[in-house]
């Protein structure tokens, strides 16, 4: 698989896992919500091992970007709440970052 396919499953699998977690201690949901939370957790941590890298710390930082614009649009979707331009701003700036971690050209 293609880290330009992995990482946006994976940021979905961590997002949606660590959601779980918040629903059940912010949210006063069902603790239930942890079963399907822990297997997005572990689906999240399987999915960046799929990352073609010479570097876990390389594949990670990378994926760091990813999550951050990934937890925006969660945000804007699920939550309701619109970034304003500062979070726009910021993840464009993450986003580039691991654009050039992911692309870099390398020795």
């Amino acid at each position: 698989m293609k880290p330009l396919l992995i990482y946006p499953l994976a940021a979905l699998a961590e997002i949606g896992g660590c959601f779980a977690f918040w629903a059940w201690l912010k949210l006063d949901r069902s603790p239930l919500w942890l079963a399907p939370g822990v297997v997005c957790l572990i689906a999240f941590a399987w999915l960046l091992t799929l990352v073609p890298s010479d570097a876990a710390g390389r594949a990670f930082a990378a994926y760091g970007g990813v999550y951050i614009c990934a937890s925006l649009v969660w945000m804007a979707l699920v939550e309701k709440t619109t970034p304003d331009r500062w979070d726009v701003l910021g993840g464009l700036v993450c986003i580039v970052g691991a654009g050039i971690i992911l692309f870099g050209p390398r020795a």
